[in-house]
Formats: structure tokens, sequence, C-alpha cells
């Protein structure tokens, strides 16, 4: 289990856990994987409060940190963040608006409190790169990803100059070719059963189209990881270890409130749906009422990222504030493997779980053989 990767990275067990908890980040890194902190949610300011933290609660351990900068979006080019902000706001239907908060208000979810709103996040390169100069100041940082398209050539240069690894995120070989043309270290390869931005290529056969690809560049499986013998079989297949985020969803340090987190334990791994209701890309959540709502023909069309997103911030902000009251249209990003996550264990207890169900996995094999 231990390889190449590892002692890149400095790290035991080639296992990546990607969350937007900062316990979860560092409770997998302390037990010996990589937590990769989601930063699409944050500001610059908000972002080096996270990261100071984990560099307190992580010891001498690495962790990593997963920015957003698609390869296509509305509004590229645009590198002013306030100037883009007022753009993409411009080219928001008011219906979409609307149809928004009318959903919100059928199913009794109160309106936030006056005060001043952001609606563009961190989903282009004007509002990512803040965030980038912010990561590079941090040396346990050891790997930066980008979970939407290939990185841009500046910023693969200046992550590699700092002496950290950068990793891409790919949905088909075409994708995953691209990442390494641009340099990038490590392809993460992402089946269409895994949770947030996927493709439509399951993993079985994806995982080894993609490692033949772009060999010799480690590749990571992403999409439909959750246990031991999962990780036995993408490992057998030639990657180098596991992306994995579904199975963090439940684990007991996840700040996931107690409506939420009651559907995701009852979750199935048929309760998912991809689509494009919240970010404008084909994204794996829970499906609900906001999903089935948005694939309704009398209601408007998802809009492109990053507009879409800008008009389920809404629902988002909502329901961060009023967790119970918007439950049934939360925004509950998951994978199919999320039926496996029925019962809450701490972070540490799933990696070594994990761990020795591979060993188990790979003994298996050795005696058959």
């Amino acid at each position: 289990m231990h390889n190449e990767l590892c002692e890149r990275l400095g790290i035991e067990f080639p296992i990546f856990a990607f969350t937007h908890c900062r316990d979860v980040a560092a409770a997998v890194s302390t037990a010996g994987g990589l937590g990769v902190l989601g930063a699409v949610g944050f500001s610059a300011d908000e972002l080096e409060t996270e990261l100071a933290w984990l560099d307190e609660h992580v010891g001498d351990r690495p962790y990593g940190v997963d920015i957003v900068i698609p390869g296509k979006y509305e509004g590229m080019g645009e590198l002013d963040p306030v100037k883009l902000e007022a753009e993409l706001r411009a080219m928001v239907p008011d219906g979409h608006r609307q149809f928004v908060k009318q959903l919100l208000a059928d199913h009794g979810v109160p309106e936030l409190p006056e005060g001043p709103r952001r609606e563009l996040l961190g989903w282009t390169a004007a509002t990512a790169a803040p965030q980038v100069e912010v990561i590079l100041k941090h040396d346990k940082v050891a790997l930066v990803a980008n979970a939407l398209g290939t990185p841009p050539a500046d910023v693969i240069a200046e992550v590699q100059g700092h002496g950290k690894l950068v990793a891409a995120l790919a949905g088909s070989v075409k994708h995953a070719r691209n990442h390494k043309a641009a340099g990038v270290d490590v392809v993460v390869c992402q089946g269409s059963e895994g949770g947030g931005h996927t493709g439509d290529v399951g993993s079985i056969v994806l995982w080894p189209e993609v490692i033949d690809a772009v060999a010799p560049t480690p590749v990571l499986a992403a999409g439909g990881i959750g246990s031991g013998r999962q990780m036995a079989a993408a490992m057998v297949m030639g990657a180098a270890g596991v992306w994995t985020g579904s199975l963090w969803l439940t684990v007991e340090e996840a700040d996931i409130p107690p409506g939420q987190m009651e559907i995701y334990l009852k979750a199935t791994s048929r309760d998912t749906v991809r689509s494009r209701s919240f970010t404008g890309k084909p994204c794996r959540l829970i499906r609900n009422d906001w999903t089935d709502a948005w694939e309704r023909a009398d209601t408007p069309d998802p809009l492109p990222m990053p507009l879409q997103m800008m008009v389920a911030i809404e629902a988002v902000s909502r329901g961060h504030r009023y967790p119970e009251q918007a439950k049934d249209v939360n925004f509950c990003p998951a994978g199919q493997v999320i039926g496996r996550a029925d019962r809450v264990r701490k972070a540490r207890d799933v990696v070594l779980e994990m761990v020795d169900d591979y060993i188990d996995a790979v003994q298996r094999l050795d005696l058959d053989s």
C-alpha cells in the first residue's frame, strides 16, 4: 500500500479524503492518509483561518486543499472578482430567482436576515486566485487539487514552485490527457458513481482507461470507493491510491446538521442523481424536492456555471442557516457509495478499517493464486 506517491507526500496510506470540514481533514491526515479541504465556499480570509487551524491540528502531518477553477465558464477572462460578479449578476434571469424564492417558500424555509451577501463563490479563476495566494503560505499543504478542468499554467507553475504537488480531477480520458500535457503531478480519475461533479462513464471502465492513457503519471481512483476491498480493486488496476469523499459525510467529526446527517445515513446507492440544478454542471447529489423541481418541463432550465450557483446560493445559504427546515431542498452532494455510510464512526477508525479491509482483500488474492 505504501508507495512512491506516499513517499513524495509524506503520508503512510494513499487514502485521500476530500471534505469541507477541517476536523475531518485533520483526523484523516493524523491517521496516516491525506485530508483534503474543499476551499470553494471560503473567502481568502476565511480560508486563511481554516488552514491556520489545520496547521495547528495535524502535527507534523501534511494535508491538501481543493480549489475550483473550471476549464470553461461564463465570464472567463475577467480577473477582477468585483467586476466579474457584477457582470454575471446581470446575466441571471429574474425568473430563475423568483422560482427559487417560491420553491423555498413552499417548503417553509425562512428568509435570511438583512445584510451583505456573497453570490459569486470560488467557481472562477478570479475568485480562486486569492485562495491560491493563501494556500502557498502554508508549508504543511502538500497537494493542491483542482476540481474542474486543467489548472491554468501559471497556477501549476506557482504551486509546483513552492514544492507542492498539483492534482486535477478528470471524468474522461480526454480531460486526463489534457492534465498530463499541462504538467499536472497527479490525475484524480472520477467515475460517474462519485459524488459532486462527475462524467458519465463508470469507474471500473474509466479507471484503467485513464491509467493507461497518462502513464507514468500517478492516478488516484475516485467514484464508488467506500471500503478496502474497493481500494484493492483500484490498486490492482494500477491506481496509485484512492480519492474518497462521500465516506466522510457521516463520520463523527463531520459538521453536518442532524437532519442532513439522517438523510445521509438512510440513503441507499439508488438515492442519488446527476443534476445541474445547483452548480450548472452535472453534479451527483442526494435526490430531493430541489433536484426534482428543476427537472420538470414547466420549470426553468439550469444556467451555465457559475450562473446557476448564483441562483442556487439563496437555497444553499438558507439551508446552512435553517438546515432542519430546508432538508428537503438542501444541497446534499453524495456519490452512490453513500449507501455504505450507514453509521457514524470516527474518521480515524474509517481509515484504519479501510486499511485492514485492503490487507484482507490482498491476502485473499495471494491465497487464491
